[in-house]
């Protein structure tokens, strides 16, 4: 039914322009990201600790709205937006549903592949729209981007006098303006303005062309965010740079460093200052005002390419304890250490011949390098040895030295840190060797800028794959019955066709940069050997959720796991899964439990402790509680099956397996029935998570019945207090202990 034709729309996210709406008579309203705005909705529901401050203030202006718009139509802008929307499936309670509520999964990355599947999705928009009762015309649209294009130009520019443009976290509070004031400077925000639309080009792919081109977000690139910072320091003529670093802003801590290089150029100060998490904004202030006023960032030039940095205070003093060995119990895995320095020495020793080397993160499809034979190592991998040889003090100190964000993405960024590794005596292994090309999917809000100073920093040519997002406000619950075999009727068309068809371009870009050949049928063979493997960890999975006792504990099998899973696609990663699930097939048949007193079961939630692999243990001779689960063996199980003996083409049914890696961890309907359903099979009787888990699973877990300890800390945390002890301790003792189990003899 038609509305009035002042009608309002709620909108989140300025890469869509308000073109489209106002060409269908729609008064489009957009929702601010404001730190000031109460979040009673969100507190009420315990989702303030783990929520995005950002989700939580547009979770209250839905609230506010929603009597008063059509709908609302949120994008692809950051990495919060989709979880906003995919939280929102999960909450009824704000009534609304699918009829009102759309996500507009727009790309980042401008290629054919990219533009088609974003051009499908404003198609999509638009046919919504107008089943709202808003259609407009082609003819319609066109005089909107014209009248768009004009507004845009009437933006304030030019010279207000001494001004100071602020960059980085959206959000400037206002006692950031009062302290730049009161040293003589007006602050001016950098505007993320949408480039002019392009005219001969029609009207709707005009619109996703701006989007294509945009320079906000999270997802723009290092080359995009230098072009708008020197774009803005031309309109502006600023007399210094401040970049705000907001908590939680993790994309902003990373800007940091591509602008202070660009201000150096410009022999323009530049102060980045982070606003601290809790506590006194005195400080801050305070610095903000001397900045103002001298242009000095306290000590050295203030346009050092490294940039200065302050208001950031120091963590809280920390009692560092003597890290306990973990116990391992499986004999099949006790050559997994050998077999993996032979080869790494392998691996460098090909890059020092001047083979290629491929850096990729663990969510980048390794099959066709693998197919093609070429060298890679996973950037989690490398991570994991950082943190198992206790590099990660030293790493962090060789990512502050250079500029870098040392606790932001941290653990994705020992392969940039590697690079800076000259000590050899300490270097894990010998050192990572110089990568010559990084492979990625940008989807948390660092990943894009951290890989681009990565290339820019080693040389390396940078292959990036369009992350894409599930916009449907219906989902298949139960996905971990279909994605084996059904993955196509799984997951949306769109989705698979961006990927395979990104697939393709890779493989077309590597066989162009290394002169290789890939070779469809070993490729075939690869792809069989990955579903063969990943067969035998779910027949593990299911082993060690239904043995009486756990015959083992997650202190086995996360590097029974993890080690194969690097070396997926190849002979011997296959035989050590099979040898895995063999021995835990015995232990179970004979009894053998990792944990003689059994009491306790525990999941852990989240990426794993691997420098401090002896915490999982540290609780069965007190409490007798043992952690039987971990993301590692349950989405080996059930998220990388992808067969494909119906006929489908191999390389779609990779493009399946990598389309939604990451939904089943941390997307909200998609995470939070999987992890119910693991703790429910599992017979846990607690969870304990770090804080990359997603907050929606931990609320899944807890309105199941299953208690839930958030742990303040992340898994790449240098030091820990004893706090944290205390905190598990405290909450292992709240854990009614069930009856006796079968033969365990208490």
């Amino acid at each position: 039914m038609a509305m009035d034709a002042r009608a309002k729309i709620g909108l989140i996210g300025d890469d869509l322009s308000p073109a489209l709406f106002r060409a269908a008579k729609l008064d489009p309203v957009r929702l601010a990201a404001d730190r000031a705005i109460p979040t009673p909705f969100a507190d009420g529901r315990g989702l303030t600790p783990h929520l995005h401050w950002r989700a939580r203030a547009y979770l209250e202006q839905i609230l506010a709205l929603r009597d008063e718009v059509v709908g609302f139509v949120l994008s692809h802008v950051d990495a919060v937006v989709p979880q906003l929307f995919a939280a929102l499936r999960e909450l009824p309670e704000i009534g609304l549903d699918g009829d009102r509520l759309f996500f507009c999964d727009l790309p980042r990355l401008d290629r054919p592949a990219s533009r088609a599947y974003g051009l499908a999705r404003l198609k999509e928009l638009r046919q919504w729209i107008a089943e709202c009762g808003f259609a407009c015309t082609d003819e319609a649209l066109a005089d909107a981007i014209r009248e768009q294009d004009i507004r845009s130009t009437l933006l304030p520019s030019g010279d207000p006098g001494e001004a100071v443009l602020l960059t980085g976290s959206p959000d400037c509070e206002s006692w950031i303006g009062e302290a730049l004031r009161a040293g003589g400077v007006t602050p001016i925000p950098l505007e993320a303005r949408l480039p002019p639309a392009d005219p001969a080009l029609p009207p709707l792919e005009s619109l996703l062309v701006q989007a294509l081109h945009w320079p906000g977000g999270s997802f723009a690139g290092a080359e995009r965010k230098r072009a708008w910072l020197d774009a803005g320091i031309d309109r502006h003529r600023p007399v210094a740079v401040v970049h705000i670093v907001a908590p939680q802003d993790e994309e902003a801590a990373w800007c940091a460093t591509p602008f202070a290089q660009l201000c150096g150029e410009r022999a323009l100060p530049f102060l980045s200052i982070r606003i601290p998490a809790s506590g006194s904004l005195d400080e801050a202030a305070s610095h903000l005002t001397r900045f103002a006023r001298t242009r000095e960032a306290g000590t050295g030039e203030s346009h050092s390419p490294a940039p200065r940095e302050t208001a950031r205070p120091l963590p809280p003093a920390r009692t560092p304890r003597p890290r306990e060995r973990s116990r391992k119990s499986l004999a099949s895995v006790a050559d997994f250490g050998a077999y993996q320095k032979e080869w790494f020495a392998r691996i460098r020793e090909r890059a020092a011949a001047g083979e290629p080397l491929a850096l990729v993160n663990a969510n980048a499809p390794q099959e066709i390098l693998r197919t093609l034979d070429i060298p890679f190592v996973v950037n989690q991998w490398w991570a994991s040895i950082v943190a198992a040889k206790q590099q990660s003090p030293r790493y962090a100190g060789l990512l502050r030295a250079r500029g870098y964000p040392d606790d932001v993405e941290a653990y994705s960024a020992q392969g940039l840190a590697a690079l800076f590794d000259g000590d050899e005596a300490l270097a894990p292994w010998g050192g990572l060797p110089r990568p010559t090309m990084l492979h990625a999917m940008p989807e948390s809000d660092p990943t894009r800028m951290l890989f681009d100073l990565w290339a820019e920093a080693s040389g390396a040519s940078l292959h990036l794959y369009e992350r894409s997002v599930e916009s449907r406000w219906t989902l298949p619950m139960e996905w971990w019955h279909l994605l084996p075999d059904d993955w196509e009727a799984a997951l949306e068309p769109a989705r698979l066709d961006l990927m395979t068809e990104d697939l393709r371009q890779a493989i077309a870009r590597l066989e162009q940069e290394t002169g290789r050949i890939f070779d469809e049928g070993r490729f075939v063979e690869i792809m069989d050997l990955v579903n063969e493997q990943e067969d035998y960890y779910r027949r593990t999975r299911d082993l060690i959720a239904t043995a009486p006792r756990a015959p083992v504990g997650v202190v086995d099998t996360m590097p029974a796991t993890m080690v194969p899973q690097w070396h997926r696609g190849t002979s011997w990663a296959r035989d050590a899964a099979r040898a895995f699930f063999e021995e835990v097939s015995a232990r179970v048949e004979s009894g053998q439990a990792c944990c003689p007193k059994e009491r306790l079961r525990l999941m852990w939630v989240g990426r794993g402790m691997w420098s401090d692999m002896g915490f999982y243990q540290r609780w069965e001779e007190s409490h007798g509680a043992v952690f039987v689960w971990t993301m590692y063996l349950g989405l080996a199980a059930d998220g990388y099956i992808r067969r494909f003996d119906r006929g489908q083409d191999p390389l779609r049914a990779l493009a399946a397996r990598f389309v939604t890696m990451g939904d089943e961890l941390r997307m909200p309907s998609w995470a939070g029935a999987w992890h119910v359903k693991e703790a429910r099979f599992h017979r846990v009787d607690g969870a304990i998570a770090i804080d990359d888990a997603d907050p929606f699973v931990l609320r899944a877990l807890e309105q199941s019945g299953i208690p839930v300890l958030k742990l303040p800390m992340g898994n790449y945390q240098v030091e820990e207090s004893g706090d944290t002890d205390r905190l598990v301790r405290d909450f292992l003792d709240t854990l009614p202990v069930p009856g006796p189990l079968p033969g365990s003899g208490v």
